[in-house]
Parts: C-alpha cells; structure tokens; sequence
C-alpha cells in the first residue's frame, strides 16, 4: 500500500475533524496522552487488538483504519470561505492576471490546452482534453446552483455589483442573465493522461499554484510551453461570475487518496457584506481544522452524486483534472450561441494545435481534442472531435512526412516535403561566466506546397516544445513567383532531438516568449538572461528566409532548364512613379503578389497590399497588365474579383477598410483580353487611387 497515508498524520487529522484532543482519546481508550502522542507524530503503531476500540471511537470500522483511504465520522460541511480584506486598507478591484489576454474563448482554449500538454503524465500516449459546453434551464439549473451553495454567494455578488470598476460592471451583467433569462451556461474543460492537481493544500505543488496563488507556473518540466503562471486566469476571465469549480484525479496520492479532489474559488473585487469588509476571493470547500487554517475552506473528497450535482462527472479514472467555467461567455462577444461557440473553439483547438494533434507511424500524436455542447443534459452539437488535417492539410502533411523520415533535400515532385536545418546560435546565459561558450542548435525547416484549400499560406509557422503554433511570420525577401507554399519550423524539443543544444534553445526561445506565447521577441527575462539576445533573435529569422529561399530557389531554377524556347512566368510588383516624384509611403502599395495560370489560360492571382493607416477607406483600382520587352504594356481585365482580407469589393474597385496595415484580394483575368498566352508573359499587379484611374 504504497500510496497509503501514514496512520499517525490520518489519525491526526480524524481527532481535529472530531474536535477531539488527544488527552480525551487517550482516556476513552485507558492509556496515556504519550501513548496517543507516539501514534500521531509516528512513533509508534497502536497494538493490533485496540484497532477495534479505535475505529469505534471514530465513528468508522477498522477496514478504514487500514486504508486510509477515507475520513472517519460524519462529513464535515462544505461551504464558502470569504477572505477578511487587507487590515492595512489595501483593496484589490479584481484579479489582475485576468487582464494579461483577451478574455475570449479561442484564447481560453489556447491557454488551457497549453497547460494539459505541459502536464502529459505517460508520454507513450496522448493527454485527451474535451471542451463541454452545457446551457442549463429549470430544475437542472436549480440542481447545480443549490450544489454550488448559491444562497452564500448572493450578497458577495451583489455588493460586488456596485463596483464601478470594470470587473463590477462584467459581474452586473453576468447576474442579470441568471436572474432574467433563468439559465446559465456552464463550460467544462476535462483533461486526461495529466497530472492532476497534486500536492499540499497551501504549500508547494500543483494544486496551490492553481488553486491558492498567481503568477506560479510550477511546470513539472522544462519542455513546458507556460513559464508566467498566468494561463490559469484565462479559466476566470471567461466566466461572467468569476467562478471556477476543480474535480481532479491526482497522479500522486494526497492524504491517502487520488479521486475526486474538489474546490472551488471565486475571484470577486473587494466588497462590503452586512458590514464587513472582504478582500476578494473565496474557496468553496470543507472547514480547514488545522489551527494554523481554521474556518477557511480546503478542497475536499467528494462523493459522486455531489460531483454529479456540481456538473463535474468524469468519464474515466484516468488522471487529471476537470475545469468547470461557471457562467461561461467570449468576452470579445463575437459568438454568444452554442453553435457559434462550438466552432470557435475547434477552430482555436485545430489552428493552435494540429501539429501537437499530429501523429506519425511510428509517433504517437501529443494531443487528442474534441467538442460538444449539450443543454440540460441533452446533445446540442455531437461531440466533435478535432481533425488537424480539416483546417491545416498540407502542414499536417509537411510534419508527419517529417516524423515518418520521409523528407527530401529538393522539391521535385508534388506532395514532397523538403527539410533544411535553420541555425540558431543561443548565447550564453549572463551568470555562467566568460568562459562559457554558447550552443549552436540545430532547428528544422519543413518546405511543401500549399493545398488548394489553405485560407492562409506562404508563411512560415514557428513552434517549440509541445509543439503549440507560436507564431506564423512572413519571409522577407522571398521574390516574387514563387508558388504558394507552407513552411514549419521545429525548434528547440520540437525537433524531436534531446541534446545540450536543444535544451539550450527551448530556454532561450521561451524566454522570448511574451505571456501570450505568441511571438518571439525581445523581453525583459531575455534581455536579462543572455547577451546580445536581440541580436541573435534578428540572425534567426534571417536564417530561416534564407533557408526557405535556398528550397524554393533550387525549385526554380529547375524550371528554368525546361527550355530556353519557353518563357518562364513571373509576377512582379509595379509601383509607378506618380508626377510628385516617386510614390510615398502615403499610399497602398503592393507588398506581395502570388499566383499561377489556370486550366482555362486565366491568371489566378493573389495579391496583399502595404496599407498606410487613415481613418477613412481607400478606394482603389486594382490594375494587372503583360510585362512584354518592348513596347506598352497591354492592359488586362478582370474576370473575377473577390476581396479576401480587410476589403470589398464594389463596382470594380477595391475598398479598405479603415485603420488597417494590410489588405488582401484575389483575381482571375479575362483570358479573352490577353494579347498572347498567358504562359508566353509575366504580369504587373498595381493599385491606384480611384480618382488616378478617372483623371
């Protein structure tokens, strides 16, 4: 019984909970408070034939004396612990850390996903997460709320209502939809293969850096993909009522057991009830009776009707832990219906996690994800679960041709994935001394075209670690012509590989990370970590648009060879020069130009535009022409104009949006108004201001 808890700390504990001393359990058992002493610090064990008389004195039977497994006598009551404010005056008007991202539902998914796949348990498998999305009404809705105590809460929300800061007026909201529309939807995250939420009550482990304290990552790993401790407050920040609940099934025993350790906490701003002061947060929970805790609430083990009543059920005995979002909503109010919810949540799991979700044939996937939304217990949306290759074919494909060893030096067939190493050179770090050198690691980058059906391509995705997407940068100074491709770049543990170096450039690139993990970047833990840290950020990218030229330039120049009889297709930008002298930067110019001949002989382009901002719409017309040798440029039409990114369309011309940096639309030409084949000329692409084309 490995995992048993020692009979003198449970024993301890049964006596607090009783409100026993030991001095009285002494005399009802005849022996001495010493006797009693040795029992509890584990000095000693009682004699096998006082078991009996112990275990009735208790309130239980000896089978539980020998487990350990459960507490003894009656169940203590669960209730709601307030904390008493700041003696000093101090207020806190809300949880800052919540304020650290948006406070949507793809961000939530993001961060809350990050945090399982940092707490994978049995790394030969994947950690399951399942989003639940559940409306409830009527006696299912008046269930949960008396679970949850709701009778305690009451006055806290009210009093906190009459904040006039943010979080007050975000509370107003989310407590009128209860009482107004009778329903409440409630968001339940379920990880499985993870961790739990281990350790003690209020010192050092997993539990507390979720549970009792902010801005404690405690990652069990350095491959982990979190480092501010601030994912977590994401939970809390989509919740209208500022209330998550926790069931975890623990990895490690605490106080003898794994199943069903539940707590909930509230984070409300500072508020006055019937005259007294509280400070902010609250726990829902079973009376602490430590001396040191008396009165606050401590998680406790709770029965499976409670689970159930609590919505908190899980499907399997597999560790790990499931999240309950009470009063669930985007915050960024761009969906407010199942449905809607439903689909930003699987596009924010497949965009942030396919190639975690990737598996190769011998490489198990990471990550397993799905959805569903239910109402009153019944299927609204069937669970869905998340098929990377749906959104993203062609760069699943690219990583699981790499994880099958399948990559190639050049492209030279369709559906090829082409690999080329991208050095990145981690300095130092400041306090290892001058007479250690820096590493050099060896990232990988994976070259394949795009599918037909990418929204979005020819740009290179960069991830580390787990393999979370961190960021998605355009190349620079790639030319124009090239064909629409896909690129990853595997860095750090996302390579596969386990040396020095890799070690050495995972720390390095989470350092660079903001608290989004969006981007790399100069921070303040860089910059304070390694010398000259910007700088070899800067030689990085630049080594990886080099590499990715080397891939599609060794592709071009084979198309050159087909026959000097040919033409080969270019595309390329024409900024004319406009009577003023050359065009400023005052005007949309065009940054990028992608495109190919179709079946019919037509020109299908794709063309993103440099957008100097303004608070009105520009008003363009897109022009494409032949670039011939000699002579004008003839002028083609368009057969076709569709505006794909911060635009429209409208009578011709282009409109965009105001108070934007770029524009993207794509275009097919009128093939009866080519002078020759499309495949004996390349074309211009060129937007000018409305009025220009009118003059």
């Amino acid at each position: 019984m490995e995992d048993t808890e020692d009979f003198g700390v449970w024993l301890g504990r049964q006596l607090r909970r009783s409100g026993m001393s030991q001095a009285e359990f002494a005399q009802r058992l005849d022996l001495t408070r010493a006797a009693v002493s040795a029992w509890v610090t584990g000095r000693a064990r009682p004699r096998p034939e006082l078991m009996a008389r112990i275990a009735e004195i208790l309130q239980t039977d000896v089978a539980t004396l020998v487990t350990r497994d459960a507490d003894a006598g009656s169940v203590r009551p669960v209730g709601w612990h307030h904390r008493l404010a700041h003696r000093d005056g101090g207020r806190e008007y809300g949880n800052a850390a919540a304020f650290a991202f948006d406070a949507n539902l793809a961000v939530l998914a993001r961060e809350v996903t990050q945090n399982s796949l940092d707490e994978r348990l049995d790394l030969r498998r994947p950690v399951r997460v399942r989003f639940t999305l559940h409306e409830l009404t009527g006696e299912h809705l008046n269930t949960f709320l008396a679970a949850l105590k709701w009778e305690e809460l009451e006055a806290h929300y009210t009093a906190a209502t009459e904040s006039r800061q943010k979080v007050g007026r975000v509370l107003a909201e989310g407590l009128r939809a209860l009482r107004e529309d009778s329903a409440l939807l409630l968001l339940k995250i379920d990880d499985y293969n993870a961790s739990g939420l281990t350790g003690p009550e209020y010192g050092d482990g997993r539990y507390a850096a979720v549970v009792r304290r902010q801005l404690d990552s405690h990652k069990s790993n350095d491959r982990a993909g979190g480092s501010y401790g601030l994912g977590k407050a994401t939970l809390w920040a989509a919740s209208r009522l500022g209330l998550v609940l926790m069931n975890s099934t623990l990895s490690e025993s605490h106080e003898g057991r794994t199943a069903r350790r539940v707590v909930g906490r509230l984070d409300l701003p500072w508020r006055k009830v019937d005259g007294v002061a509280y400070a902010g947060p609250a726990w829902l929970g079973e009376p602490d009776t430590e001396r040191e805790y008396e009165g606050v609430s401590r998680s406790w083990w709770a029965d499976e009707r409670t689970v159930a009543d609590l919505r908190l059920d899980r499907d399997s005995d597999a560790p790990g832990t499931s999240f309950l979002v009470v009063g669930a909503h985007d915050a960024a109010g761009a969906v407010n219906t199942l449905d809607g919810m439903h689909e930003t949540l699987v596009s924010a799991l497949a965009d942030n996690f396919w190639a975690a979700m990737t598996s190769g044939r011998s490489t198990p996937a990471m990550l397993e994800a799905s959805v569903r939304a239910l109402r009153n217990g019944e299927t609204v949306v069937p669970e869905h679960p998340v098929d990377p290759h749906d959104r993203h074919p062609a760069l699943t494909h690219a990583l699981r041709t790499h994880l099958d060893g399948e990559t190639v030096d050049e492209l030279t067939a369709v559906g090829q994935v082409a690999a080329a190493e991208v050095p990145l050179d981690v300095p130092p770090l400041r306090s290892a001394g001058p007479r250690v050198k820096g590493r050099t690691h060896r990232a990988i980058l994976l070259v394949t075209p795009a599918a037909d059906t990418d929204e979005e391509h020819s740009r290179i995705v960069c991830m580390r670690g787990t393999r979370m997407t961190v960021t998605a940068r355009r190349p620079r100074n790639l030319g124009m012509g090239a064909d629409p491709f896909q690129a990853v770049l595997l860095a750090g543990f996302a390579t596969g590989d386990d040396g020095e170096a890799v070690h050495a450039a995972e720390a390095f690139l989470r350092a660079a990370e903001p608290p989004e993990h969006d981007r790399w970047g100069t921070t303040e833990e860089l910059t304070a970590t390694y010398p000259n840290a910007p700088r070899r950020l800067t030689e990085f990218n630049t080594a990886m648009d080099t590499a990715l030229r080397d891939v599609i330039g060794r592709r071009d120049t084979r198309q050159e060879s087909i026959g000097p009889e040919l033409v080969r297709n270019v595309l390329r930008l024409d900024v004319p020069v406009a009577a003023g002298g050359r065009r400023g930067q005052g005007h949309p110019t065009v940054a990028r130009v992608a495109g190919a001949v179709d079946h019919t002989g037509a020109w299908t382009l794709d063309v993103t535009l440099s957008v100097p901002q303004r608070d009105e719409h520009w008003q363009l017309l897109p022009v494409v022409k032949f670039d011939v040798r000699s002579g004008g440029r003839p002028a083609l039409k368009w057969a076709e104009l569709t505006a794909t990114e911060n635009c429209g369309i409208v009578d011709g011309r282009l409109l965009v949006d105001p108070d934007v940096r770029s524009a993207r639309f794509r275009g097919v030409t009128a093939v009866g108004s080519h002078p020759v084949a499309a495949a004996l000329a390349g074309v211009i692409v060129d937007v000018v201001q409305a009025r220009e084309a009118s003059a």
